[in-house]
């Protein structure tokens, strides 16, 4: 079944990046404050959509762009079929399809597309996560002092800003640096694969994190909410950092506990 959604996937990639060239600003459309579609989103969304009712017909899907109206079933695909339309949109080219699968509230499933680099992260759960066929872990580094932390900046949630900054200058202080590149998808496979020692956001969709939470689980990360619990997938937030640090990070993010 990997290898099936991996063909939907890269297909669809090809489809997002043929279009990077020509694309314009007239085509961009805003669905809420600083939340942006394009028919790019649209028809990758469809195209995904297509190709996975093809692998697993029962499935019903959560889709960021809502293409297609399911109800919840056993199996779920979670679809974001461009993380990171702000870049596109701007032609910077950092961006990523998400498909992640769900059973009975459990991802199963992983596959994130950084269409830019052609690079293609999986994961099936208990059998650890790949790059380009590849086995991944993430980091081992020992301090805190010797890490590199990726964001996200708020875009619309902003009641939680003052307690944000205050985990973000002390990322500043206390890692070599923090990093922003804007695609929530593409920050949890690069912390998979060891090029990010941590990484925390809030104010994220199950899609932006569903495929990417399992890969970086199966890389070997810890995977929570703010507060350490499991409430990522549907709960708005996220933290995933390599064993060796937890403990400092998470102590670091203390601020952003919610209980």
């Amino acid at each position: 079944m990997l290898n099936q959604v991996v063909d939907v996937v890269a297909k669809t990639a090809r489809f997002i990046k043929s279009q990077s060239d020509q694309f314009k600003p007239a085509d961009v459309e805003v669905k809420s404050l600083n939340a942006l579609v394009s028919y790019v989103d649209k028809q990758a969304e469809e195209m995904l959509v297509e190709g996975l009712l093809k692998v697993l017909p029962e499935a019903g899907f959560i889709t960021e762009e809502e293409t297609i109206t399911t109800e919840r079933r056993s199996y779920n695909w979670i679809i974001d079929p461009l993380d990171g339309t702000t870049n596109f949109l701007h032609h910077i080219p950092v961006y990523a399809i998400s498909v992640g699968l769900e059973y009975e509230g459990k991802m199963i499933l992983g596959v994130v597309y950084e269409v830019g680099r052609n690079e293609c992260y999986t994961a099936v759960a208990g059998h650890g996560a790949e790059l380009n066929n590849v086995p991944i872990r993430v980091s081992e580094k020992q301090h805190l002092k010797d890490t590199l932390i990726a964001t996200g900046f708020p875009y619309y949630r902003f009641d939680r800003m003052d307690d944000f900054i205050k985990t973000l200058t002390d990322c500043f202080r206390l890692t070599r640096g923090v990093r922003r590149i804007g695609t929530a998808a593409t920050d949890l496979a690069y912390t998979a694969a060891g090029r990010f020692d941590a990484y925390y956001e809030y104010g994220l969709s199950a899609w932006d994190v569903a495929a990417g939470s399992l890969i970086a689980q199966e890389a070997g990360a810890l995977v929570t909410d703010f507060s350490g619990g499991n409430d990522y997938l549907f709960g708005g937030e996220i933290v995933v950092v390599q064993p060796s640090i937890s403990e400092a990070f998470y102590d670091l993010l203390s601020p952003l506990k919610r209980f």
